[in-house]
């Protein structure tokens, strides 16, 4: 007997649609067709297991199983629960009239527990794309595919459970997540705020500018400075979420198996930490199943790379195309994927290899010629890509043991917002701009026009510190973003003055 169930496969953040196809014949033996893995290949001695545990029997018979399209490698435990169901569908022991109306995906213990997988978003949309009434899936994932409208979305516990819900042998309710107002009821919730931070009124302000544009920042001072509990604030500062941007964030995630059962759709904007030991790989993606690396986790959200020398030089250079582009393609043999990248990205590092260069009260014990040695660890056209360089000082006592109030994340935020409304009405005729960051150089001359003071004073500048093409159109794209904020409709000589202080760690001048 012929029974199909349905399920899906992940490719990159999007998913597609898969027929398991079950055949019980004369024989004896059992066989896994459609390209499966090893995953999939060892998984009729859990779903063996597993059915016996649930009181019902595995056949002993000749069973076939095709995984279509057969030209398409799976990949992953989570076939066990359609396959385990398809078997007991084509021996008589479940109804199955009802089998071609849901999506059903999970990985099955031993003894019958559904086990969490990847990729329920994407999956979940897929299901409600191609006309299925539910899904049915592990209970840990189930919040995370319910915030898909007009899709019945069933959370299990248990191969019994699943095997009652096709017999209608109980009462099954589907999970229900009320994704717009949980959205607004979370979007600014922050831990962490700006009023934490005494003193460094100028670091802030370059975190201001930062977040109103998009740009990318570089913090370099001595251990203690202050500088990781700064970067780890930017979030509180940027635009809340949009609906949109969370569900393309949430997915992400869901592909890479980073949500907690009790999470249903990201509303905070992410912010990730690796630690400079990471692979090249392990932070743009990659793998023999690819799966999205530390850039996309940050889509949407905030890099943060402390100690940015100790990062090996290839792990860095692979971020520049993922700067540029905001999006990394992985290309395999069999298959290329892409994930969205469009992160911004915060470095941290100290001056030198001891750390106290340009220190006020400590001297520096590094010999000469070692701090831009140390600082050469960066390339160029890496560092081009930055921004804002930043130069951060130790809190003195006095501002330390301050008892006046800092200001708070919430009033820099609204000028952050303010500043990018700007920025939307600007580029409202392109749908893949949103700040003055992702501009292209063409968009930056007519966006970006200067007087003839101006031009003087970036001519001197770039003559001064050796900066790049790349650099002249940074400090166009900062000083926009610095008009913005200052409600300008036009770039001030004060605007321009500003950008180039912030490329004041530029190679060519900083460390001589």
């Amino acid at each position: 007997m012929l029974v199909k169930t349905f399920g899906s496969a992940v490719f990159g953040v999007n998913a597609l649609t898969i027929t398991i196809e079950v055949s019980i014949g004369g024989g004896n033996r059992y066989h896994i067709v459609g390209l499966p893995d090893n995953a999939i290949k060892e998984s009729l001695r859990r779903i063996e297991s597993a059915i016996q545990t649930a009181g019902l029997r595995m056949p002993r018979q000749k069973i076939v199983v095709n995984l279509a399209p057969a030209d398409i490698r799976k990949e992953g435990s989570s076939y066990d629960l359609p396959i385990a169901i398809g078997i007991l569908a084509a021996s008589g022991q479940i109804e199955q009239e009802d089998l071609h109306q849901y999506f059903i995906m999970g990985e099955l213990s031993l003894d019958g527990g559904l086990q969490a997988i990847k990729g329920a978003l994407p999956i979940a949309i897929q299901a409600r794309t191609a006309g299925f009434k539910g899904f049915i899936l592990p209970i840990d994932n189930s919040r995370e595919a319910a915030i898909v409208n007009e899709l019945d979305v069933y959370g299990m516990r248990n191969l019994r459970e699943v095997i009652d819900f096709f017999n209608n042998s109980g009462t099954f309710i589907p999970v229900v997540v009320k994704t717009r107002e949980l959205f607004y009821e979370n979007v600014s919730s922050y831990e962490q705020d700006f009023s934490d931070v005494k003193g460094q009124e100028n670091i802030k302000r370059a975190l201001e500018i930062a977040a109103a544009g998009g740009h990318n920042l570089i913090l370099i001072g001595p251990p203690g400075a202050g500088k990781t509990m700064l970067a780890k604030r930017l979030p509180t500062i940027l635009p809340p979420l949009n609906i949109q941007e969370a569900l393309e964030t949430t997915k992400i995630h869901s592909v890479a198996g980073k949500l907690n059962a009790a999470d249903s759709l990201m509303t905070e904007r992410p912010y990730r930490s690796p630690h400079h030991t990471i692979s090249d790989m392990a932070l743009v993606g990659g793998g023999v199943n690819p799966q999205p690396g530390e850039i996309s986790l940050a889509h949407n959200g905030v890099l943060f790379l402390d100690e940015l020398p100790e990062f090996k030089r290839s792990v860095l250079e692979v971020m520049r195309q993922p700067l540029e582009d905001r999006q990394v393609t992985i290309s395999r043999s069999r298959l290329s994927v892409e994930y969205p990248a469009s992160f911004m990205l915060i470095a941290s590092m100290n001056p030198c290899p001891c750390g106290f260069y340009n220190h006020p009260d400590k001297e520096c014990i590094c010999g000469p010629g070692i701090v831009q040695k140390y600082l050469s660890k960066i390339s160029g056209p890496l560092l081009d890509r930055i921004d804002l360089h930043v130069e951060v000082t130790p809190v003195n006592f006095n501002e330390l043991s301050s008892l006046q109030e800092a200001e708070k994340s919430a009033c820099i935020r609204t000028r952050v917002i303010k500043a990018r409304e700007r920025q939307d009405l600007r580029f409202a005729a392109n749908t893949s701009l949103h700040c003055n960051a992702q501009m292209s150089p063409n968009m930056v001359r007519n966006v970006c026009q200067i007087n003839d003071a101006g031009r003087s004073l970036i001519k001197k500048a770039m003559e001064k510190l050796g900066l790049s093409a790349r650099a002249y159109d940074r400090i166009l794209k900062v000083s926009r973003t610095i008009a913005d904020l200052a409600e300008s409709e036009t770039i001030e000589l004060e605007h321009l003055a500003e950008a180039i202080h912030y490329r004041s760690l530029d190679r060519d001048s900083w460390a001589g």
